[in-house]
């Protein structure tokens, strides 16, 4: 914790008062807000205290953001030395050392046959604009214009993101987001979009893929890209299977596609590996990176082979693509995730807490399936008392999944919903977080079911 002297406790008035305003000024698309209803003042690791004086365990960590947790040392001494020696905060595209040891840094973690040749684009802040960067590059470099997306994607909020991207909630009231994607089913064991599952399920998506690629009567002109994710994060925590990754690499190759991988979420040692495409030896054309390649501040990047390289000057902008800051905790962060050799440790622990999760499936009717890849973990609650699908996948909990968020947060620990039917609980820790933390999340998570499951019967 910092030396600073702490934040008195807010009253109990104070704090609802807080929370009063922000209900009635904030924009109703604001969605933790809505149900955790706490108002952090400080930080460390992976422990947040909220204005009350109570203390949680944060599993939610910025959607991934916060790869080394809050405030760690290694970040903040980054801002502190870029603060003090006077450098611009803000330098819009303008080469700085900040910049060029981020760029270093970066380039050091990429694939050697991606690295060799790789250009980088920095984008505005979030995410969802170096996904915007990655479709218009792919589209300049091929002269196509349509997209290859997959079932259960999120890629973020703006036109094209969403278009790209699976769930139909936010696009149901604007339109006019799908004409130029083709949708193919992305491998979901559990609830296998082909309706076979398993193995088997997966390896007639890829023959789908490919065939409809392939077939000149198909309908579907060549895209200019096809776009996915390693692991499907919102989606409900879905690992691509590795033949399945490497079969869209080979299709995506064959027919002269640029293949990008999101790994927005899952980059930067969440998944085990510093980039979760690597589980399957795959190498993008196109990679897109934000959260935590930052350090915790708002960084975007897009990283792709020279070849694509055909943009005009401002063919892709933005006002805060040199933020200084950002550049500087990004470097830090990445130095010391593989230092510290983190993404091997994110693979041991997250092992372990899976295997952990696993005895919960036996133990709880109500826990459908349990999945995830290195420190990027979900747990799926159906209704056991629900008619069983082809596969024999039980119908989805909402209601269930909202009481056990609530009971993680009653006991301490923060905890996000993602799934079709936001119905997955997931874990998304720092990877600095200790044994006897993961212990404790277990436990707390383990005593949240318990408690829900038996409020159900």
């Amino acid at each position: 914790m910092s030396s600073a002297e702490p934040t008195p406790a807010a009253t109990e008035p104070e704090m609802e008062g807080i929370l009063r305003r922000q209900d009635a000024r904030e924009s109703s698309a604001r969605t933790y807000a809505r149900h955790l209803r706490i108002v952090p003042v400080r930080a460390s690791g992976m422990t947040v205290e909220g204005a009350d004086g109570r203390t949680y365990l944060d599993c939610l960590s910025g959607a991934g953001t916060l790869a080394l947790g809050h405030n760690h040392p290694v970040a903040v001494e980054a801002m502190r030395k870029v603060i003090d020696s006077g450098r611009p905060m803000h330098t819009l595209d303008i080469a700085t050392p900040e910049k060029d040891a981020f760029t270093e840094a970066l380039f050091a973690t990429l694939p050697p046959a991606l690295a060799r040749t790789a250009r980088i684009q920095f984008c505005s802040p979030a995410g969802t604009d170096a996904v915007e960067a990655a479709l218009k590059l792919a589209r300049s470099a091929t002269g196509r214009q349509g997209l290859a997306a997959f079932t259960g994607a999120y890629h973020g909020m703006t036109t094209g993101a969403l278009a790209v991207s699976g769930g139909v909630a936010a696009k149901a009231r604007v339109g006019g987001f799908a004409g130029d994607v083709t949708r193919l089913p992305y491998p979901y064991p559990y609830r296998c979009p082909l309706g076979l599952g398993g193995d088997l399920g997966a390896r007639a998506a890829a023959e789908y893929a490919r065939r409809l690629l392939a077939d000149p009567n198909g309908g579907v002109v060549p895209p200019a890209a096809m776009i996915l994710e390693p692991v499907q994060g919102e989606g409900g925590v879905v690992p691509a299977p590795a033949d399945w990754l490497r079969a869209m690499r080979e299709i995506t190759r064959q027919h002269g596609i640029p293949l990008i991988a999101d790994e927005v979420q899952t980059g930067m040692g969440r998944t085990g590996t510093l980039w979760a495409s690597e589980h399957a030896g795959v190498v993008p054309d196109v990679l897109v990176a934000s959260k935590a390649v930052g350090g915790g501040l708002p960084l975007a990047v897009v990283v792709y082979r020279g070849d694509l390289d055909v943009w005009e000057p401002g063919a892709h902008a933005g006002t805060f693509r040199g933020t200084t800051l950002a550049m500087a905790t990004g470097a830090a962060t990445l130095g010391y995730i593989t230092e510290n050799r983190l993404a091997e440790r994110a693979a041991s622990l997250g092992t372990r807490m899976l295997a952990r999760l696993e005895e919960l499936r036996a133990r709880y009717a109500h826990v459908g399936d349990v999945r995830g890849r290195g420190l990027m973990l979900g747990v799926e609650l159906v209704d056991p008392e629900g008619e069983p699908d082809i596969l024999g996948s039980l119908p989805a909990d909402p209601a269930l999944a909202r009481a056990v968020r609530a009971a993680c947060l009653d006991r301490g620990l923060i905890v996000e919903l993602g799934g079709r039917h936001n119905t997955v609980v997931r874990l998304l820790p720092p990877l600095i977080i200790s044994d006897d933390e993961a212990e404790t999340v277990l436990e707390r998570f383990t005593d949240a079911l318990e408690a829900s499951t038996r409020a159900a019967r």
